[in-house]
């Protein structure tokens, strides 16, 4: 391996990288948006202030990182860092053979400590954990929905969207009925937002669900899955 082509292979490449594109005020910004302060969801995640489309530019020049390296990423402090990391995956992914997508499925479950905001998971869960179970048991996405982890909850739900386009809502219904009751405002939103999903693709199966399930629903969710219907159905639901 020549000097050029071995720093595509290594986790300080990506940070200088990403620290290139850094911009202060946007730190401050996504600090604040992603909810950084003491006891909100984001405490302790840290910024340094890369838009989405650097991170993504980035990815595509490391997608060869090795495995042990997006780890390096993976665990960082910086939020940037771990959401190209990932980025990178799901290109790795996409691309991968059976065998290579067993070994990052896994690598992804056993990292989830990591993926620990809602960009983070909604960037990879469905690109990941949908498509690798999509043809097997999916018990993993049950255990994933009880766990006291927020974040493992929500990877739960929308890892679902890969079967939602494939016009299989059964997985994305059952986990609805789990989470129903679930405290958190972040998983309403993405409950609600896979019910949506959903109601695209077959209104009659969303219908048959809301009609049973919309008296119990947290109102965010309930907003959320209902949004595309006309006015008059939304408000009645919403009377529930």
């Amino acid at each position: 391996m020549t000097a050029a082509s071995s720093t595509k292979t290594t986790a300080g490449a990506v940070r200088r990288a990403l620290r290139a594109d850094a911009q202060p005020e946007r730190a401050r910004t996504n600090a604040w948006f992603f909810k950084t302060g003491r006891g909100e969801y984001g405490e302790h995640d840290k910024f340094i202030g890369v838009a989405n489309p650097d991170m993504r530019r980035v990815a595509r020049e490391y997608r060869d990182l090795p495995l042990e390296e997006i780890e390096s990423l993976l665990h960082s402090p910086w939020h940037e860092e771990r959401q190209t990391a990932l980025f990178i995956l799901t290109l790795q992914f996409a691309r991968a053979g059976r065998r290579t997508r067993r070994e990052i499925y896994r690598f992804y479950l056993a990292n989830t400590a990591w993926i620990n905001n809602w960009d983070l998971v909604d960037c990879s869960a469905y690109k990941i954990l949908g498509p690798y179970l999509a043809d097997k048991p999916a018990a993993v996405l049950t255990r994933l929905a009880r766990s006291k982890n927020l974040w493992e909850r929500r990877l739960a739900i929308v890892a679902t969207l890969a079967f939602i386009v494939e016009r299989r809502f059964e997985q994305t219904l059952k986990l609805a009925v789990i989470l129903l009751h679930d405290e958190h405002d972040l998983l309403h939103k993405a409950v609600g937002w896979m019910l949506r999903e959903v109601g695209k693709q077959d209104r009659r199966e969303l219908r048959n669900f809301l009609d049973t399930h919309a008296g119990q629903m947290p109102r965010t969710m309930l907003r959320y899955a209902i949004e595309k219907f006309p006015d008059k159905e939304r408000r009645k639901y919403l009377s529930r």
